[in-house]
């Protein structure tokens, strides 16, 4: 079980990093309402560009700090389950802009693995 948690760890933390650093700009079809950037989701659900930024810069230092507790196995569990909360309002904020379900799978999908790394995480 304790693979699985470290790929969970590992994969939840590249995703984030995936959507901030290389799809920021781009449409992915995953974009909450009508938006086609990060910055047209956050405004899609009332939120503003400082939000955004916060938000991004919460997301991208959990994200690190799971890649970090390879080494600082401390980090691991807190990141996951900071992340986990996160994503739990990426999927809240879906819902109040009501997007088809298809939109919630990347949240959705994070959110697990989040939960499976602080979960399975096994401190040394």
């Amino acid at each position: 079980m304790r693979i699985v948690g470290k790929l969970a760890q590992t994969a939840a933390a590249a995703w984030i990093l995936n959507v901030w650093f290389v799809r920021f700009g781009k449409d992915t079809g995953y974009r909450g309402g009508a938006a086609t950037n990060m910055e047209e989701e956050f405004a899609e659900y009332g939120m503003s560009r400082n939000a955004m930024y916060a938000v991004g810069a919460a997301k991208v230092g959990l994200a690190s700090a799971m890649l970090i507790g390879h080494r600082v196995p401390r980090l691991v569990r807190p990141a996951s389950i900071g992340l986990a909360g996160f994503m739990l309002g990426a999927l809240g904020m879906h819902a109040k802009v009501n997007d088809p379900i298809k939109r919630f799978v990347p949240a959705a999908s994070v959110l697990a693995l989040s939960a499976t790394s602080a979960l399975l995480h096994e401190p040394r």
